[in-house]
């Protein structure tokens, strides 16, 4: 009886081998990074330079598609549910992996161990601006004074409650005691608009796609949040210069997939996007954004946002934060 069965299971061994070998090799169509804020910000600048490099060294295109919302958990909830076949990514940054869960009740995914941590690619940090029509100051401690002067709080615009601004805005008004009004916006771009146009007195935002306003006069820069001072942005003090050390803030940014995503595509990947970070153009394209690179495993990518999960992560836990 069992001889019997042999030339069926031969066949169906043959069939099985058949369809693994029919089975394309990775990638065999285009590849999308999701981005968790609108266009125009930090993590798509990073996102679409990437998407440029890989797309060079890759036989298929990669496309960046932006899913904006609740403090980028929005986009960051559809990556993790699709499927774990390295088809999409997300540009993951601080806000969706970090800041944002403590703060919405709608996130169900673990920031850690709910994604496919890939690779790091870099960080840059905060400025500090303000609109000169609407606020006097020109350093530090002249915004603190005005701010403290006003009947009123005034108004700081942040890309979104849980953002890196966000949470810097809630250490600033500790660490100084100006009392400030957060207005979250859905990502940097519409909160720029209003900055501009006078509907809010200052902000908190990456450098990147600020400092040409900054240049031109139409926002005055007063502070980097950073240990030290930017090579975009050389005549702009960081916070420690300021009066203010200890005041430091910054966005990481990487890539991240589902959960699940096969061990060879995840070292593929994770190799990809660090032999692209040394391509000229890469490297140009971020020193020019004010975005800091280093070499990181993808192991040691892991336990890195393991480590900010559980630090800063909890500290935004612990301030009781809401999305309003």
């Amino acid at each position: 009886m069992r001889r019997r069965h042999l030339p069926l299971l031969a066949a169906f061994a043959a069939c099985s081998a058949g369809t693994a070998l029919a089975q394309p090799a990775w990638p065999s169509r285009p590849i999308r990074i999701i981005v968790t804020f609108p266009p125009g910000g930090s993590s798509d600048i990073v996102a679409r330079v990437l998407a440029e490099v890989l797309s060079q060294r890759l036989p298929q295109r990669v496309l960046v598609e932006n899913k904006p919302g609740a403090g980028g958990t929005l986009g960051a909830i559809y990556t993790t549910q699709q499927p774990a076949d390295g088809y999409t990514l997300m540009l993951s940054n601080t806000a969706p992996i970090v800041t944002s869960p403590p703060i919405y009740p709608t996130v169900t995914y673990d920031p850690a161990g709910g994604f496919s941590h890939i690779a790091y690619i870099g960080a840059t940090p905060l400025v500090i601006m303000v609109n000169p029509s609407k606020v006097p100051a020109t350093d530090l401690a002249g915004l603190v004074a005005w701010i403290k002067s006003q009947r009123v709080p005034p108004g700081y615009g942040s890309s979104g409650a849980g953002s890196v601004a966000h949470i810097f805005g809630e250490a600033f008004t500790k660490r100084t005691g100006a009392e400030l009004t957060h207005v979250a916006y859905r990502g940097s771009a519409p909160m720029q608009a209003d900055l501009l146009g006078g509907a809010i007195p200052m902000s908190f935002d990456t450098l990147p796609q600020n400092v040409e306003h900054i240049q031109a006069g139409r926002l005055r820069a007063i502070a980097i949040t950073a240990p030290e001072r930017q090579k975009m942005a050389p005549d702009v003090p960081t916070t420690a210069e300021a009066g203010f050390p200890g005041l430091l803030a910054e966005n990481w940014l990487g890539l991240s997939g589902p959960p699940g995503l096969p061990p060879a595509i995840l070292a593929r990947l994770h190799a990809e996007v660090e032999a692209a970070l040394a391509v000229p153009l890469m490297r140009s394209r971020l020193d020019e954004h004010g975005i800091a690179t280093r070499r990181m495993s993808q192991p040691d990518f892991v336990a890195f946002i393991r480590e900010e999960v559980r630090v800063t992560g909890a500290a935004v836990k612990a301030l009781g934060l809401t999305p309003g």
